[in-house]
């Protein structure tokens, strides 16, 4: 079975990774002021950025994730916004741990060969 988004926002404030489902979906309410069960996939990491959780409800339940990176950290965006949503491609990105903030930057104008 796929699970299949209708969007990937990140949670911009890190979270205690002991929370389950039910202390996320909590926060998706109370912290970040949307609706839990609206198909959006909602990700969550630690202070360090080297784990994330995501959860997910799909109309019969919830679909809690977690991923943990060996070395290095996942690339978080900046604090400003309680909430930041992603494109597929920006999803791929960061979990595979990559700089997905990178992806639209634009070359300096002042770069020449």
């Amino acid at each position: 079975m796929k699970l299949q988004l209708a969007a990937v926002r990140i949670a911009v404030a890190p979270v205690d990774m002991r929370l389950g489902a039910d202390g996320l979906s909590l926060l998706v309410q109370q912290a970040l002021g949307c609706t839990p069960c609206d198909g959006t996939a909602y990700v969550f990491s630690n202070r360090r950025r080297n784990r994330v959780k995501l959860v997910c409800w799909d109309g019969n339940g919830v679909w809690l994730c977690q991923r943990r990176l060996h070395r290095g950290h996942f690339i978080w965006p900046q604090a400003g916004d309680a909430v930041c949503e992603l494109s597929d491609e920006q999803w791929q990105w960061l979990v595979a741990g990559v700089d997905w903030q990178r992806l639209s930057a634009t070359a300096p104008a002042h770069w020449h060969l």
